[in-house]
């Protein structure tokens, strides 16, 4: 294979990343992860993998697979949260030409016993205690299975005693140089908000043709870090990390979820994939310090802001160069204050952070572009390999998805939804003949399931066409629309829209009791020390959430406002049912969870409703 600038064969990237770059690292990990203590972990370092090291492991791994019984075609699974070791045995068994199929480290063990038996894993991989617990518990039901392997400790029978062995024994398989484009690289399982995960099945060609377009759109290189806190099983932060290792960009491999702030002022990467929930709390601290702040810095804050506004949402996305005086206000805002904010959160040295995976609202898009965070938002699926669109550095349209990359074909069908073609979008469902037929067009266009609009080649979205609401009233409903919006309120951390069938729109709302804490009209009457299950029952607190409700709902059709909410104290989440996997919301779960709570918002309205025609 020449020498290029970038390798996207995934097969090849280790060997080729040594060849290119030797010594210099690769990743970067903390070690004992999954034994530590917070307070111990706050003080390790990061640790380099070179590209030497990444690539001589990943030969032992392979020789290790090839000894358990893995050759072509063989699958094998990786349940864990994100680790170095992931990485090497993803290359290693790319190099047998075997097929990894990744899991969620949250899964439960009937999820992966099913994903498993669906996909006839041979392997299983773990990366905590737990997981190898809940993958052991479940071997008697998966007959394919022939180990559980754990990714940490120093157990005879994991994987670094594998390696050890193989080293030991002067086995090693090398990159043979093969190009395979059709060959299936990974089955993703998607997060299922309705019925049992699909396996998503990818090439190696779905995957070098993605790279190359999204390089070909961001032209980053070895010079980039990236911190890879997403889960590697999501294909937004799989595809992101490949591209970053292709590439010869450094990447960061953030363990534990609940420290990505700290990993984020640690690395200060200058690229990381995000999707919209974790700019939305940066957004909502970032409005919590703004609103305790004195009077002085909160105009001065304002100033600034607006001067971050015209400067990036202006004058260079539209490539102008603005007068000297605006130029001279732009640089006392940066040096005072909009550089140093940047600088406290991590993203300083910021070249672009992809952002995707469900909507961010325009507020909070243009807030943070505002503050000079070079966020590029997109939109793409698990069966288009991730991006099918995303923003560019200049003539992005706030509103949009992005523009579509090149290379990748988009319509809009006959009822609004978004069809693709090309390259990058899967083969098919696997083992699932009855989900490919419905999911693609006669003329080979991949059905998104969303509905949106192309302007150009900008494209935008409107919502999930199987997340429309019909109300009684035969009114359609894009619920997720509205709870971007209600979402984006600093007082609300999560909605849930109820109105399927329904005469009236109504919400379940979580508040952000921090933020709520910190509003004036909770201060001037005292509530600040209240429990949250106090809160949430106050006359007060109702009154500042129908403020904020009505706030965020300006401009949307008197049909689609939400005429009454209940408050809850505990937010929706993986574990109580309510989250899927990829963070969506399972709304099945939450109609069915909260269904005495909802017939009482409605049986209040019904009652308001005949006392007011009385």
């Amino acid at each position: 294979m020449a020498e290029n600038e970038h390798c996207f064969n995934l097969r090849h990237i280790p060997a080729y990343g040594a060849r290119r770059y030797g010594e210099r690292p690769a990743l970067f990990f903390k070690r004992n992860q999954e034994n530590a203590k917070r307070s111990d972990l706050d003080n390790k370092r990061w640790i380099p993998l070179s590209w030497n090291d990444f690539n001589r492991q990943v030969g032992l791994a392979a020789a290790a697979l090839r000894r358990l019984g893995i050759s072509s075609g063989d699958k094998l699974a990786i349940y864990s949260q994100n680790r170095v070791e992931s990485f090497i045995l993803d290359f290693a068994n790319f190099r047998l030409h075997g097929v990894t199929v990744p899991m969620y480290a949250t899964s439960s063990p009937e999820q992966v016993a099913y994903i498993a038996n669906d996909a006839s894993v041979k392997l299983i991989f773990v990366g905590d205690e737990r997981q190898f617990q809940a993958a052991s518990a479940q071997r008697a039901n998966i007959p394919s299975v022939t180990n559980v392997i754990r990714l940490y400790g120093n157990e005879p029978d994991s994987f670094s005693r594998l390696l050890e062995a193989e080293a030991n024994a002067g086995n090693s398989v090398d990159d043979d140089g093969s190009e395979t484009p059709d060959e299936l690289a990974t089955l993703i399982y998607t997060s299922g908000t309705t019925g049992n995960p699909k396996g998503v099945m990818l090439t190696h060609g779905n995957y070098t043709a993605a790279l190359n377009f999204n390089q070909n759109r961001l032209s980053f290189d070895n010079t980039d870090r990236s911190l890879c806190f997403l889960p590697i099983s999501h294909v937004f932060e799989r595809a992101w990390s490949y591209l970053c290792l292709g590439a010869g960009a450094q990447v960061y491999v953030n363990y534990n979820p609940k420290d990505v702030l700290q990993s984020l002022r640690e690395v200060r990467p200058t690229t990381m994939c995000a999707v919209p929930r974790f700019w939305e709390k940066v957004y909502l601290g970032v409005m919590r310090k703004a609103l305790s702040a004195p009077s002085p810095m909160k105009a001065f804050a304002v100033w600034a802001f607006d001067m971050g506004r015209k400067y990036h949402l202006i004058y260079k996305n539209k490539n102008q160069k603005p007068n000297f005086w605006f130029r001279f206000g732009f640089f006392l805002s940066e040096r005072l204050f909009l550089r140093r904010l940047r600088r406290v959160l991590g993203v300083d040295r910021g070249n672009f952070f992809p952002v995707a995976g469900s909507s961010l609202s325009n507020h909070i898009l243009v807030f943070l572009k505002s503050l000079g965070i070079p966020l590029l938002y997109g939109y793409g699926l698990t069966e288009t390999t991730a991006t099918v669109s995303c923003f560019t550095n200049h003539n992005f349209r706030i509103g949009s998805i992005g523009e579509v990359l090149d290379g990748v074909d988009v319509k809009i069908g006959d009822e609004g939804e978004i069809l693709v073609k090309g390259p990058t979008i899967t083969q098919g469902y696997y083992k699932r003949p009855e989900a490919n037929a419905a999911a693609f067009t006669a003329d080979g266009y991949f059905r998104t399931g969303d509905a949106g609009r192309l302007e150009g080649r900008h494209l935008f979205m409107t919502d999930r066409i199987k997340d429309l609401m019909k109300t009684s009233n035969g009114k359609y409903i894009a619920p997720q629309q509205i709870e971007v919006r209600l979402s984006a309120c600093p007082v609300i951390e999560q909605a849930a829209v109820i109105g399927d069938r329904r005469p009236y729109v109504t919400a379940i709302i979580v508040p952000d009791f921090e933020s709520l804490r910190q509003h004036p009209d909770i201060i001037a009457n005292h509530l600040e020390t209240a429990s949250d299950e106090q809160l949430i029952n106050e006359k007060t607190v109702l009154q500042v959430f129908e403020s904020a409700i009505a706030q965020a709902l300006q401009g949307l059709a008197p049909f689609e406002q939400v005429k009454k909410f209940t408050l809850i104290r505990k937010g929706f989440s993986l574990e109580g049912g309510e989250l899927s996997n990829t963070l969506k919301l399972r709304r099945a779960v939450i109609t069915q969870k909260y269904a005495d709570l909802i017939d009482s918002m409605y049986d209040r309205l019904k009652a308001e409703k005949t006392i007011n025609a009385h």
